[in-house]
């Protein structure tokens, strides 16, 4: 989450006591006996005198600046999404909806990435980070969605209208597949028809294969939860498309390894045909740095992930951290054009855009 929501969230919310575990295993590495832990930094989560020193420096210095230009937005192509939504006729194709939260149509299946529909990113429903600007697409007017992958629990990214809301939809609820712990909160709010997984553990949804991976980042949604649930990013792979979304995540050796780890299925067709990755969320960097991506970073990760081509998300809908709330595509084109990489290999969508993808079908 926006490290503005973790402290709103921190101050207001208190979790229940610390319990073990239960999902421990002394087997692997990043498992605590009171939680969770990342690959290669032993991050800590910012405490509250941290956060208030950041604010008062931050509201000294006048930060953040107002956005110099209103984040993009374009009339949704729910004609085109309809009709997509049918896997009969499905080409693989993405929708950016707002910050995380992504429509992509591939392998039969509509997917919906860190569902964050409502006016706030925040536990109350009158204070804390407020939407720039509306979703690209209204719930009500989605496909069908038939599977719903969750990062981790912070506010941005784990909306409690937004999936109870899904789970109603008509026709029946979406699979919800989470990290490790997040299952247990979901049948909280009503909603059971949810898988959990571990680091490099997977489920097969229709003819997809989703796989969560380690990304470097942290969990909470209170004051005493705090890395008790897990985190991660998604690899999805099918057969007209490998998908990849990166949730939230500092910059970290993770991202190489992904690439290896699924090196030889990606030996014919190669790497992942399309990747989410944050490229908002990143001042001051004295604070973001172990746990969000700058641009330039961003291009690294894309870079790492060997993805054909990126978009970046997690920008221009709420106003979370330091930097201009449209400061990160700007960045992201900087850096993208000094490592020499085509404007169509990492590019951003205006809210309610559609790009349609090639499908590694027609390659064959």
């Amino acid at each position: 989450m926006g490290a503005c929501a973790s402290a709103l969230a921190a101050t207001a919310l208190v979790a229940s006591c610390a319990a073990p575990n239960v999902y421990f295993d002394p087997s692997k590495s990043h498992h605590r006996r009171d939680g969770f832990s990342n690959n290669h930094v032993e991050f800590e989560p910012k405490g509250i005198a941290t956060v208030v020193r950041w604010r008062v420096s931050s509201t000294i210095d006048g930060l953040p600046e107002p956005p110099r230009e209103p984040t993009p937005t374009v009339a949704p192509d729910l004609a085109f999404i309809r009709a997509n939504a049918n896997p009969a006729v499905m080409q693989p194709a993405i929708t950016w909806l707002g910050h995380s939260t992504v429509l992509a149509q591939f392998g039969g299946l509509n997917v919906l990435t860190d569902p964050q529909f409502s006016q706030r990113a925040s536990p109350f429903t009158f204070v804390g980070p407020k939407r720039a600007l509306p979703p690209g697409v209204a719930l009500a007017d989605l496909p069908h969605i038939d599977l719903v992958v969750v990062s981790h629990d912070h506010y941005d990214h784990l909306d409690e209208a937004s999936v109870v809301a899904l789970s109603r939809q008509a026709g029946g609820s979406p699979l919800f597949v989470v990290p490790l712990g997040l299952k247990p909160w979901l049948a909280n709010v009503g909603i059971t028809n949810a898988i959990e997984l571990d680091w490099w553990q997977s489920h097969r949804v229709g003819n997809a294969e989703v796989v969560l991976t380690p990304l470097q980042h942290w969990s909470g949604r209170g004051l005493l939860d705090r890395m008790r649930s897990l985190w991660g990013g998604f690899a999805v792979f099918a057969s007209d498309a490998h998908f990849y979304f990166a949730g939230d995540s500092g910059y970290s050796r993770d991202f190489a390894e992904i690439r290896a780890r699924f090196a030889d299925r990606q030996r014919e067709g190669g790497g992942f045909d399309i990747a989410v990755i944050p490229i908002g969320g990143y001042l001051p960097r004295w604070f973001m740095s172990t746990q969000h991506v700058d641009p330039g970073e961003a291009v690294r990760v894309h870079n790492d992930l060997g993805a054909k081509r990126s978009v970046g998300v997690h920008w221009g809908t709420f106003q979370l951290t330091d930097e201009r709330l449209d400061d990160p595509p700007d960045e992201m084109a900087r850096a993208r054009r000094a490592v020499g990489l085509a404007d169509d290999a990492f590019f951003v969508l205006a809210v309610g855009e559609t790009r349609r993808l090639p499908s590694r079908l027609t390659a064959r």
